[in-house]
């Protein structure tokens, strides 16, 4: 096999991916997975135990990642996707680290319904059954920040620079391009990377795939923009709005349906030259939207992002001309058609999000959902009384509304499972009580010399 840091691994066996990580000097793999809150986790091991993880049989504590399983019930097993293995580009070449994204199962074999990976494949599956199979594309923006004397973090930026600003005004140009040339070691195809709007702000993006693979590649981004981020002496955060007044950080989220090599949602022939599955499907996001807001907007801070003025959408409509609404049609047809949701923010759990996405999307296709007018117009400067006449519904104003609406949904709550959605909506009220007990600062500066 090749000595390339980016081997070709489809339909590779265990035995194969032992062999390469010998033939590349892995000294050490990471069983990478998520919990049903994003957060990536992973369990290390040596050379010595490789055999015995490849087969499945590394087994870890349940309990102690969030919305696993209680106590009692805490035994699961790492069961790696070959298809995964990287090794990191980094490190002594002589004993490189490697990755294998894994799924969780229950100690039976039996796959475990509180894995996001495993929720994302069910929705798949779903797709697949009705002749479908999804094409995404996440756009994840982020902040670079300087940390304090102390190492603490702040949200003190690297620099002043806007939209597609050059060095030197744009002083995380070299970090940035030390995360392209990273993600490139590992596989990824990246096509573009520039200065986002708000200061300290940028963006990567990289090719479109298959949606479980976006949703690993994501997962993976993630990891590579912090780590690099770090080697610079700066801080990366994913958190959606970290600066009163600046644009939020968002993750665009572009999806297509295929039959085969077909693009399910191109007809040459129909109006706007989108099929009627399109536009099923297009009724379906905005059908289930505010019942999946908490799932692709899960943070109390998500909400400071979704607000009139910063260029993130608040309103349920789509549209092919503007950007104010929450679904667009960019203007490429033929394999390149695609909507793009707007409202997702980089602190989603990916495969969770696109599990949503896809779940809201293939019940407006089986239900032939009403699909609406696009609205072309700017939302944002449109009357209460117009939006009203247009029948354009506000997505949730806080997690607690979120909430509440993912909790009425039967479609999005029977795509995530009773298990995630039980565990999803303990902790997020949880975090919604946490944050309306504190005092802020705004509250102090508003109140306390006035009454």
């Amino acid at each position: 096999m090749s000595r390339s840091l980016v081997p070709d691994v489809r339909g590779a066996s265990s035995k194969d991916v032992l062999e390469l990580a010998r033939s590349l000097d892995v000294r050490f793999i990471r069983l990478q997975f998520t919990d049903i809150l994003g957060i990536n986790k992973n369990v290390e091991l040596p050379a010595s135990q490789f055999e015995k993880a490849l087969r499945g049989d590394i087994m870890f504590d349940g309990s102690s990642i969030e919305g696993f399983v209680r106590v009692e019930e805490s035994d699961m097993l790492l069961a790696p996707d070959l298809e995964t293995f990287t090794v990191f580009p980094w490190g002594d070449p002589d004993s490189r680290v490697a990755r294998l994204i894994c799924d969780i199962n229950r100690p039976d074999g039996t796959p475990f319904l509180g894995d996001p990976r495993g929720c994302l494949k069910r929705q798949l599956a779903r797709a697949s059954q009705l002749g479908f199979t999804m094409n995404a594309g996440m756009e994840a923006e982020f902040f670079m920040f300087r940390p304090g004397p102390h190492g603490e973090p702040t949200t003190i930026t690297h620099d002043v620079g806007g939209y597609f600003d050059l060095a030197p005004v744009d002083l995380g140009e070299e970090a940035r391009r030390k995360i392209v040339d990273v993600l490139e070691q590992m596989g990824f195809e990246v096509e573009a990377a520039h200065h986002e709007v708000a200061h300290g702000q940028h963006e990567i993006d990289f090719r479109y795939a298959d949606a479980l693979k976006t949703a690993d590649n994501i997962a993976t981004f993630r990891f590579v923009v912090k780590w690099v981020a770090q080697q610079f002496g700066l801080v990366a955060s994913f958190m959606p709005k970290p600066i009163f007044g600046q644009n939020g950080s968002g993750m665009h989220t572009h999806q297509s349906l295929f039959r085969g090599k077909e693009n399910a949602f191109w007809d040459k022939k129909a109006e706007w030259e989108l099929s009627r599955t399109a536009l099923h499907y297009i009724g379906g996001l905005l059908r289930h939207a505010r019942g999946m807001c908490a799932i692709t907007n899960p943070l109390v801070n998500s909400y400071k992002r979704l607000v009139p003025g910063y260029e993130a959408p608040v309103n349920v409509a789509w549209s092919m001309r503007n950007r104010s609404p929450l679904i667009r049609v960019p203007d490429r047809r033929g394999t390149g058609t695609r909507v793009e949701q707007r409202m997702p923010d980089p602190a989603a759990n990916p495969y969770l999000a696109l599990a949503v996405m896809l779940a809201g999307g293939l019940d407006g296709v089986e239900t032939e959902a009403d699909w609406r007018e696009p609205v072309n117009e700017n939302i944002w400067e449109m009357s209460h009384r117009e939006k009203r006449r247009l029948r354009i519904d506000d997505l949730p104003h806080d997690l607690s509304e979120a909430c509440d609406e993912l909790e009425k949904s039967d479609v999005i709550r029977g795509a995530l499972g009773e298990h995630i959605t039980q565990h999803f909506l303990a902790a997020k009220r949880q975090e919604w009580g946490d944050y309306i007990s504190q005092v802020s600062s705004w509250e102090l500066d508003r109140y306390l010399l006035k009454y």
